[in-house]
């Protein structure tokens, strides 16, 4: 079942540990710093921006970068505390906008007091069985146990999912916080947790909050399968992200034809969610060789189908290298400014580019369910038609150094880009700039730009 108000939806991701500046560790916070509502009074910027909804990075207690959570009731002490969340939730909605939390339920953090009193308690304590532990032969004669980690991360306990007392925590804390207005989850390493168990999960929370939009975190693998197993909504779409930026680098677009071939398949399942930048990955900006490509990606981001969401930043031309070590995330995961007008100057063509791209979206948000169609198709550019039923746009592509003339079938003017467009009858000419884009839509008559 698809929630309906995800069909229209557009997403600003924030990190907000890193957006409000919060210390690395927890223990260095004396008590409780009331940040959200730094966040908070960033919220009509995303409303400018054009988006509909925020999805939230972690914001429960932790020790560290939130994916080590201690306590799923309670607000990070480095953000606030319950009071200061409702104050979000309410500014959010009082400007029409939807909050999506991050779930961390495949692993929680080794100060995490359940698992704490296991290993004290020893393998016939009430909640050793929350867990994967290895206990010593002949019950431990006081030695800690051995325990399942997330991929190797020993201070990430992974909770047992096959024990009934651990669906019951994770259906609670997705009631609970459901219960104090947030619209939907994000499942954090959503691939990592067995399938059946999110298929026991999601209906008893569907149950009180039917119109919950619930997408997982997966990273490769049978994405529509996934889908189906488990009852999510979407997963994260991996494989157009990587498709997307490798294409422009590589000036191949023959690698993201096949990858919209691949994500067409799965509109038969599934709504994907999709994005060129997320917390995890290195910065668009920073991905891509020819900074003058970023338009391009954004392009097929704004005009392909799926769920789109932007990275907090990206709309500023931030930059950030993923590092794979510790404090490697932190270039990727800055704080933000006391206010918008004090973001430097270079961003703000960005920011408008992403305006005028979520607002051709917005538009025609039949571009949700749309299918994807390679017209003509170079190394080096490219003339796809995007269509639902009646509705149909034409997306153009160059990468190359020297214009590019192409033709399509239909009488088109140009919405958005730098392209020039003459009408031939019922043909249209179309002249693509050196590195330059554009997209069309059958039916106007004034020509102007979206």
């Amino acid at each position: 079942m698809t929630r309906s108000w995800i069909e229209h939806a557009i997403v600003w991701q924030v990190y907000p540990l890193g957006f409000v500046g919060a210390e690395r560790e927890a223990q260095a916070c004396d008590g409780v710093t009331h940040r959200l509502g730094h966040l908070t009074s960033w919220l009509d910027y995303a409303v400018e921006l054009g988006v509909s909804a925020v999805l939230l990075g972690p914001i429960f207690a932790s020790s560290t970068h939130g994916y080590d959570t201690t306590d799923h009731f309670r607000i990070d002490p480095r953000l606030g505390d319950e009071n200061d969340f409702d104050a979000l939730v309410a500014a959010a909605r009082a400007r029409g906008l939807r909050i999506i939390l991050d779930g961390v339920f495949n692993h929680v953090g080794c100060a995490y007091p359940a698992f704490q009193r296991a290993l004290a308690g020893g393998p016939g304590s009430p909640e050793a069985s929350w867990f994967k532990l290895n206990w010593p032969a002949g019950g431990g004669d006081g030695q800690p146990p051995d325990y399942a980690t997330f991929e190797g991360h020993r201070h990430l306990p992974v909770l047992n999912h096959d024990d009934p007392a651990v669906a019951d925590h994770v259906v609670a804390v997705m009631r609970h916080w459901l219960g104090r207005g947030v619209a939907g989850w994000r499942l954090d390493a959503a691939y990592a947790v067995p399938r059946a168990f999110w298929a026991k999960v999601l209906p008893r929370v569907r149950a009180d909050y039917p119109d919950a939009y619930v997408f997982g975190e997966v990273i490769h693998g049978d994405y529509a399968g996934f889908v189906r197993e488990t009852g999510v909504d979407a997963v994260t779409q991996y494989e157009l992200w990587k498709a997307v930026w490798s294409s422009l680098n590589d000036g191949n677009f023959f690698e993201l034809a096949w990858a919209l071939k691949r994500h067409d398949a799965m509109l038969d399942t599934f709504v994907p969610q999709t994005f060129i930048g997320n917390h995890d990955v290195t910065r668009i900006a920073s991905q891509l060789h020819d900074e003058r490509h970023l338009a391009h990606a954004l392009v097929v981001l704004m005009t392909t189908a799926g769920t789109p969401s932007i990275y907090a930043g990206d709309e500023q031309r931030f930059h950030g290298l993923k590092e794979h070590r510790i404090g490697g995330d932190d270039a990727i995961r800055p704080s933000f400014p006391a206010k918008a007008s004090d973001l430097a100057p270079y961003g703000w063509p960005t920011y408008r580019l992403h305006q005028q791209l979520i607002g051709l979206r917005r538009k025609n948000s039949w571009l949700h369910r749309a299918r994807s169609r390679v017209i003509e198709i170079r190394r080096s550019d490219l003339v796809l038609e995007m269509s639902d039923d009646a509705n149909r746009l034409w997306v153009v592509l160059n990468l190359a150094d020297a214009e590019v003339g192409r033709v399509i079938e239909a009488a088109a003017d140009r919405i958005a880009g730098d392209i020039q467009v003459s009408r031939r009858g019922v043909m249209t000419n179309i002249v693509i700039p050196p590195h330059g884009w554009g997209v069309l839509a059958e039916g106007r008559s004034d020509g102007r730009a979206a």
